[in-house]
């Protein structure tokens, strides 16, 4: 008996990322993590455990901190997205990226995307926010070398200077 194959449907998306605004004809079974890494290029959005527990790959959606490998693309249809790269668009540090060189909170720096862009938005959340608030904000976001500490001062620290 002869397999047969599936046929893939198409969508046309539109969003915005980091201010600039894409059309695209997707496939709609395409993550938005494979759509902002592959198609987009930007690649500061990481895939390590593709089930939405670790945070590498978070993204800011519509306001809103999420695991972009758990998100089809079609999803995304006319949301504004930024990623990491779009925290800093004229290569300079933001206070918090500052912070996390200030405060050595990065090691291997695998995690550190999407620790910063969760860190972002604690501090637009809470302005001053305590490291309870801190911790709860990154409880979605996984790092195998620090012990947290030295993030959540550089957090606490920018929510303080800000």
């Amino acid at each position: 008996m002869m397999a047969s194959k599936m046929k893939t449907s198409f969508f046309d998306l539109k969003l915005t990322v980091n201010g600039n605004e894409y059309n695209r004809r997707i496939p709609t079974h395409i993550r938005l993590l494979d759509l902002l890494r592959d198609e987009l290029k930007l690649t500061g959005a990481k895939e390590v455990c593709g089930e939405g527990e670790c945070g590498a790959c978070t993204i800011v959606m519509d306001g809103k901190t999420v695991n972009s490998c758990l998100i089809l693309a079609v999803e995304a249809h006319q949301t504004e997205i930024t990623t990491i790269e779009g925290f800093s668009p004229e290569n300079e540090l933001t206070k918090l990226q500052q912070a996390f060189i200030d405060d050595h909170s990065v090691q291997c720096g695998y995690c550190i995307p999407g620790m910063i862009i969760s860190g972002e938005q604690i501090i637009e959340d809470f302005h001053r926010p305590t490291r309870k608030q801190i911790k709860d904000g990154l409880s979605g976001n996984i790092c195998r070398c620090t012990g947290y500490t030295k993030i959540i001062d550089a957090i606490e620290n920018t929510g303080k200077n800000s």
